[in-house]
């Protein structure tokens, strides 16, 4: 990589961070009022759904859905997706108007004003630690109770192997959804992994496509059935990020 694209990469990653900065201060008032009560997470999703569009528009990109289904309003589901890269959080947000709670690294607290409202909105999870996984896991039973729906990346986080195409996949999400009963909606982003990675002197601006494949029902499942449902969310992704691009 030439030495020019690696300054433009870097001051790319800074602005980034201004423009969560200023998404988030723009919307702070309508983001405060929403984390009010825990029956409004409706209101704080719209909310959120607006300030992740400031955010991707303003980083230059812009998405490219092609949806093999349309999700039912009012219906629980489990959203997982590939984790790559900061911006998988405001491209959930952008694909689908199903409220959901995510299950997220306690670590992104930390980010002022951002982290904030992420640690009133989602559930916090530090994966190191056994206890917090446990309470992590009722916290979204609870949520899913409540007829919302769940996102959580089942990586577990992002691969330190920026080469690893999918890591593999844990148990969490599929074993919420079969014992809720709800179905998997799977998401593949081909390339927020290009357009923010985890690496301080690669990205930029540019299409962000995302494949919202079919429904993976779970009605008749047991926790017995978790692994192949497990192994068949991943190989629906997996299969998606090695089509050659066209």
């Amino acid at each position: 990589m030439s030495i020019f694209k690696k300054i433009f990469a870097a001051f790319y990653r800074i602005y980034f961070y201004l423009i969560i900065a200023l998404a988030t201060i723009i919307l702070f008032p309508f983001l405060i009022i929403s984390i009010l009560k825990r029956s409004w997470h409706p209101f704080f999703f719209k909310v959120a759904r607006l300030w992740s569009v400031i955010i991707i528009y303003g980083m230059g990109c812009y998405p490219v859905i092609k949806r093999e289904v349309l999700y039912e309003k009012g219906k629980s589901y489990m959203f997982v997706a590939n984790h790559t890269s900061m911006t998988d959080i405001m491209l959930m947000f952008y694909a689908t108007k199903n409220p959901f709670v995510f299950v997220g690294k306690k670590e992104l607290a930390k980010i002022p004003l951002f982290g904030y409202i992420y640690k009133r909105t989602c559930i916090l999870v530090d994966r190191g630690n056994t206890k917090s996984r446990v309470e992590a896991f009722r916290r979204a039973e609870k949520r899913l109770s409540e007829g919302l729906s769940v996102c959580i990346y089942p990586e577990g986080g992002v691969p330190d192997d920026l080469s690893i195409v999918l890591d593999e996949f844990k148990d969490g999400a599929f074993r919420l959804s079969i014992e809720h009963q709800i179905p998997i909606a799977p998401m593949t982003f081909h390339d927020n992994k290009k357009r923010f990675p985890y690496s301080f002197f690669k990205g930029g601006p540019g299409k962000m496509r995302v494949k919202v494949h079919k429904l993976i029902p779970t009605a008749g499942l047991t926790l017995e059935n978790r692994k192949e449902l497990k192994k068949e969310t991943r190989e629906i992704i997996l299969n998606e990020l090695l089509k050659p691009t066209v």
